[in-house]
């Protein structure tokens, strides 16, 4: 092996991550080395093993290869080759997930399970030449730096910079600001390390000033440089007075190929074809030769450092660029024929398809119906788990299918499947313009094609509707339901069920109302009970979602009794009504129910392969688990959700997802943490500037996120931006929720006469709908109004009464919010041990629940519930590191001074109050003026006591 040289600081950061990784004191996932082609990556990755594994960890490598950027997960796969199944195959790994996420998961849990220590001590994971990596393996990797293995791990790339996708990169720089890659850029080596190490010890005899012409030549690139040492070893350069800087890489590594026999010249371009692939049986069958004679030209071939030996007796090209240099200059001909040769050789031997489909690939000239059905049979088996694959091979086929009317059903079968497979890999607009065509290939009333064109128009919708462009789904559904004569009862169902899925985005519901009722009474008609549960699910999240509670419950009622009825047969298309099911039942605070049909969703959904829907399942499941308070769980499926909808490419989806997970990470974590603020800018950028519904949901979780960071201005700015002014934009059924926002902001800066006007009309709103913790959140708004105006025992009462409401309700995190915001209240109110008891109860339901945010205000809060200290406790004192100026200000809010009038008392500007306001509750860990006066009172009452200094 080449010795590495002058990489002194790059192998000092990467002993470090070792030794952080083996302490257990974090640091980076991921590595990567990123350079120029032979810059020394390579070398300096085998460094980096080597130092692992003397210290006990077990190393896996792989590596992606040029020409086989569409075999998925090539260097996973290859790493893992005795640790996991068939990556490629859905039923094979991951326990029989039949999703690439879940498949991803797998992955991750498979590298926790050999970094412990039933294996070795930690373990890296070396994955060279990611530049060429195959779509599937680059997404896997993408899920890696988001959600680091929980063990010892590090996985380090090696890639050229400016040959990785834009995508990938951005991933890696995305991990760079999440802390979970460190990034090495390997630039040209020294010319001391050229001239004076490498020099003298492969090229002896050279002079040194020729070595340094030669080192000028190579600018510093040891792959460039070895070659011109070798050239100069061979006598090529001996004798010429200037630096051979024309001579170039290629020409130099091609010219080591003159000398060889036309055997070894045949080998060597075998080799080069089949890639990782070069066994000795593959080899013979590839160049017809046999293998007593193959072995002695792969021996001359070693012996001149051209082909190296690897794991399983297979055989590679010294370096890729030399692999590049050799396949490019074979004969076309001859590259087609090894090409061929090599697929039917791969099928002799039981190969899957994948790994035949890229030679088929590169050996077709023209029609070959055995040859489409391989990439066909490719495409089919990777589907679920490396869709960009899948659409690659069924672009390949398509292109060879002879456009004539024999093959036009074929073609527009594997139009369809193409534009499936675009759909859930990030080609939302290729799909959609591919099924433009497939519907223009089929005219209305053509023979045998009624049901395709159907199914093309109804995923057009859904591709529309994964842009955004609810307007345009809409629009072509009812023109296609609308045509003379019309479709088929069979597809019109189809289409209506589709039209009830996006009309509700682009139109009030009440507007679509008559449309799911046409298409109920259609399904009702056809006897199909799976198309009725279909609609029923609609109405019953449009009816639930404008806060009709009657219809809503009747609905439901009548849709969960027809899915419980069915077999999980039955359920295959009726994922996305069990996601719509589950929300309306969440909404209506049906919780188990919601739980337990969003899980039976999301196993049919990963069964059958419909990814688009697993978000909207697991975010029910998680908005369920965030009511009822078990807020770790809800984190982990909304990182789930969050991976799809960045696999799927939708704007849209990713603004829902992540402003839902921002809702769950508020109270999931500590209150100083900022994350989930941040989520929710980064869901107010992803939905853009539309003001649709997922628009409103990002602006008003971004108020919500801000409103637990302190800043009541900007958390109301951000409501208003997502309700409207009158707030008629904010979802009706769960509106006194976001009012509550609205009132807690208006109370901190001030205003009351807003802060009423939002709480009454929470008040009658929430009545209306009677559910309990809307009916909670509306009285909680009403107790901060009556704080404002100093009645702190009505204000005590009603926080008290919404927390049994909550808990009425099955919604602990309001049970406990509602707790822990009244406890400081009721003490002032001068019951004390009731406030005791409040905030134990709210304590325990925060630790149990992983509401970290909520535990870290019951701590801030607790000198003010406590009473008199008991023994061995500090005196009941705040210790806030507040500034005199802060301490001025909550002293004047304890006294029910707006911030108007503390702004006029102070000579100072209202929006410098509300600034200091926002420092003073990150600080104190509360997130209303009222918690803030109780937290004051306390403190001011053991002053009297202790002499302490109150809040400090």
């Amino acid at each position: 092996m080449t010795p590495l040289v002058s990489r002194t600081a790059e192998l000092e950061r990467l002993d470090e991550v070792l030794d952080r990784t083996l302490g257990g004191d974090g640091g980076p996932a991921v590595v990567d080395l990123a350079g120029a082609a032979g810059i020394g990556k390579s070398r300096l990755m085998a460094e980096f093993c080597r130092r692992a594994q003397v210290r006990g960890m077990t190393v896996l490598r792989g590596r992606a290869t040029e020409y086989e950027q569409h075999i998925p997960y090539q260097p996973f796969s290859e790493a893992l080759a005795d640790h996991y199944g068939d990556l490629t195959d859905p039923g094979a790994a991951g326990g029989g997930r039949g999703d690439r996420f879940g498949l991803y998961r797998s992955v991750a849990k498979s590298l926790e399970l050999i970094a412990g220590p039933g294996f070795g001590h930690g373990l890296v994971v070396a994955l060279d030449d990611l530049h060429w990596g195959d779509p599937a393996s680059l997404e896997l990797l993408g899920h890696l730096v988001r959600h680091p293995p929980h063990a010892p791990v590090v996985i380090v790339v090696a890639r050229r910079d400016r040959q990785t996708a834009a995508s990938f990169a951005a991933v890696l720089t995305q991990g760079i600001d999440l802390g979970t890659v460190l990034r090495l850029d390997l630039g040209p080596l020294a010319e001391r390390a050229c001239v004076e190490v490498l020099a003298p010890g492969l090229a002896p005899d050279l002079p040194p000033g020729r070595a340094a012409e030669l080192y000028a030549a190579s600018d510093g690139n040891p792959l460039y440089f070895l070659a011109l040492l070798q050239a100069g070893q061979a006598g090529e350069f001996r004798g010429h007075g200037s630096p051979p800087r024309s001579a170039g890489l290629g020409s130099l590594l091609l010219d080591e190929l003159t000398p060889l026999t036309a055997t070894q010249r045949r080998t060597a371009e075998a080799v080069a074809v089949l890639g990782d692939q070069g066994t000795a049986a593959l080899l013979a069958v590839v160049t017809g030769r046999d293998e007593a004679a193959l072995h002695a030209d792969l021996g001359a071939l070693a012996g001149r450092d051209l082909l190296h030996p690897g794991p399983g007796g297979r055989w590679t090209l010294r370096h890729p660029v030399l692999r590049t240099l050799v396949h490019e200059n074979t004969a076309p001909r001859s590259r087609v024929r090894m090409h061929r040769l090599a697929a039917a050789g791969l099928a002799d031997a039981g190969a899957p398809a994948a790994a035949r489909a890229h030679h088929v690939e590169r050996s077709l000239t023209g029609w070959d119906p055995e040859a489409v059905a391989v990439l066909a049979e490719a495409a089919e088996r990777s589907a679920a788990t490396a869709p960009a694959s899948s659409a690659h091979w069924l672009e390949v086929a398509l292109r060879h299918l002879p456009d004539t009317p024999p093959y036009a059903a074929l073609r527009r079968d594997l139009m369809l499947r193409r534009a499936r497979a675009l759909g859930v890999c990030g080609g939302l607009r290729e799909s959609r313009d591919l099924l433009h065509e497939v519907i223009a290939m089929s005219p209305p009333g053509e023979a045998g094609a009624p049901g395709v064109r159907a199914s093309a128009v109804a995923l057009c919708a859904v591709m529309e509707r994964h842009l955004g462009r609810y307007a345009e789904a809409v629009t072509l559904l009812r023109r296609e339901l609308s045509r003379t004569p019309g479709p088929p009862p069979a597809d019109a169902l189809e289409l209506g069920l589709e039209l009830g899925s996006s009309a509700p985005h682009a139109t009030p519901y009440p507007q679509v109302r008559a449309d799911v009722a046409r298409t109920l009474d259609l399904a009702r008609s056809l006897g199909d009970e799976v198309a009725e549960a279909s609609a029923l699910a609609i109405a019953a999240l449009g009816e639930t979602y404008e806060g009709e509670m009657l219809p809503a419950r009747t609905a439901t009622d009548r849709a969960t009794a027809l899915v419980d009825a069915l077999t999980d047969h039955d359920l295959a298309g009726l994922c996305e009504p069990l996601a719509r099911l589950g929300w309306a039942e969440a909404f209506l605070e049906h919780y188990a129910d919601a739980e337990r049909h969003a899980d039976r969703g999301l196993a049919v959904a990963r069964r059958g392969g419909r990814l688009y829907v697993l978000p909207h399942l697991l975010l029910c499941k998680a908005h369920v688990h965030i009511q009822t308070l078990r807020l770790d769980s809800a984190v982990e499926l909304a990182d789930e959700a969050e991976t799809i909808a960045r696999g799927i490419g939708s704007d849209e989806l990713l603004a829902f997802v992540l402003a839902n997970k921002a809702y769950a990470l508020a109270y999931a974590l500590p209150p100083d943490d900022r994350t989930a603020l941040e989520v929710a800018e980064e869901a107010v950028a992803a939905a853009g500037t539309g003001t649709d519904w997922w628009a409103s949901i990002a602006w008003c979780l971004l108020g919500q996120a801000a409103l637990h960071a302190g800043d009541p201005q900007r958390a109301r700015t951000a409501l208003l931006r997502g309700g409207g002014d009158d707030q008629n934009a904010l979802q009706p059924s769960m509106r006194p929720l976001m009012l509550e926002g609205l009132v807690i902001s208006a109370v901190a800066t001030g205003d009351a006469d807003s802060a009423g006007t939002w709480a009454e009309r929470a008040r009658k709103e929430a009545e209306q709908l009677g559910l309990s913790s809307q009916r909670a959140s509306a009285l909680r708004s009403t107790a901060h109004c009556l704080l404002g105006d100093g009645d702190t025992a009505a204000a005590a009462e009603l926080f008290e009464e919404a927390a049994a409401l909550a808990a009425r309700g099955g919604a602990v995190l309001w049970e406990a919010f509602s707790l822990l915001v009244g406890a400081p209240v009721t003490a002032a109110a001068g019951h004390p041990d009731r406030a005791r008891a409040m905030w134990e109860r709210a304590r325990g339901l925060a630790v149990t629940g992983g509401a970290r945010l909520l535990t870290g205000l019951a701590d801030a809060i607790r000198p003010a519930v406590s009473g008199a200290p008991g023994a061995g406790e500090e005196p009941a004192a705040v210790p806030l590191s507040l500034s005199p100026r802060e301490r001025e200000i909550a002293a004047l809010v304890a006294e029910g001074l707006t911030s108007s009038a503390i702004a006029a008392r102070l000579y100072l500007s209202p929006r410098t109050v509300e600034t200091h306001l926002g420092r003073i509750y990150r600080k104190a860990g509360v997130t209303s003026r009222a918690a803030l006066a109780a937290l004051h009172a306390r403190s001011e009452m053991h002053d009297g006591t202790t002499g302490t200094a109150g809040i400090t």
